[in-house]
Formats: C-alpha cells, structure tokens, sequence
C-alpha cells in the first residue's frame, strides 16, 4: 500500500481517536458485553447483541485508524522554506475572479478535509487545481458548478 499523506495535526488527531478507543471504549464495551451476558440467554439477548455490534465496529475503527497511521507520511509545512508555491498542508488564498470574493483553504488529507472548515482534501478538484502553482497565478477549476476561475494571493506554511 502506498503512503497516504497527512498532516501533523491530523496524525495528533487520530493518534487521540485511537487512544480515545482503546483506553476507554473497549474496556466499556467489554463490561457491557460481561453484564449482558449474566442476564442469561443469549439468543435472545439484545443487550448482549448490541454490546457485540458496537464491539464490532470499535475494533474496526481502531484496524482502520492504525493502518492510516502505519502507511501515513507525515507532512509538516513549518520545516519547509516558503517559496510562495502551493504544496500540501499550505494554506493558500486565492481571490475568486468571477465574483471578488476571497477564499481561503488549508489543503490536508483525504481524512481530515473538512469544507466548513475551510480544510479540502489534496484530492479535490481545487486543490489539485491550486498545488504546483505560486502566488500571482490565476488558475481555472471545472467543479460541478461549473468553471471557476481564482488567483492566489496569499500562500502560507504555517
């Protein structure tokens, strides 16, 4: 599997959902299953059933969370020298030329991409449309809505 790029707050953030699962969730979850299973038959036990389903989804969570994080590359744009280009994890303005409006997105991962926010995945249409270029550059993007045309204005590695 190749490696997913994020960055460091989104590393921290699953690093605390991972923690957050496995030292207070789980062991919940595993009295829950011991309390429901000393109220008797368990065919027809709902609360045992249900106990097993969070279980269920708990450890998935936790598989998945892991191996984000086992094949994730790290990307923290503070340790990178500002040459004004539009690289991962940057936080870059751009002015939208059809109607002067400014906008501003900070461009992170797949995971942590968040539009209201103002956090869009690498992979999105305007991101990809905005990595690789600089400040001053005007750039067009085929979104659903239609062409949208920006100019960077500002390109920030904080």
């Amino acid at each position: 599997m190749s490696s997913v790029p994020m960055t460091e707050q989104g590393a921290v953030a699953l690093r605390a959902e991972l923690e957050q699962l496995k030292t207070v969730l789980r062991p919940r979850i595993v009295n829950d299953i011991a309390i429901a299973r000393d109220h008797g038959d368990l065919k027809e036990n709902a609360e045992y059933h249900a106990a097993r389903e969070e279980q269920g989804f708990c450890e998935g969570r936790i598989q998945e969370i892991e191996g984000k994080l086992s094949n994730a590359q790290i990307i923290d744009v503070t340790t990178i020298p500002n040459k004004g280009r539009v690289i991962f994890g940057t936080t870059v303005t751009a002015l939208n030329l059809d109607d002067d409006s400014q906008v501003t997105y900070r461009i992170v991962g797949d995971d942590e991409a968040d539009i209201k926010a103002n956090l869009i995945s690498v992979n999105s249409p305007i991101a990809r449309a905005f990595i690789g270029k600089n400040i001053d550059d005007e750039i067009s993007v085929h979104t659903p809505g239609g062409i949208k045309e920006f100019e960077i204005v500002k390109v920030e590695y904080i």
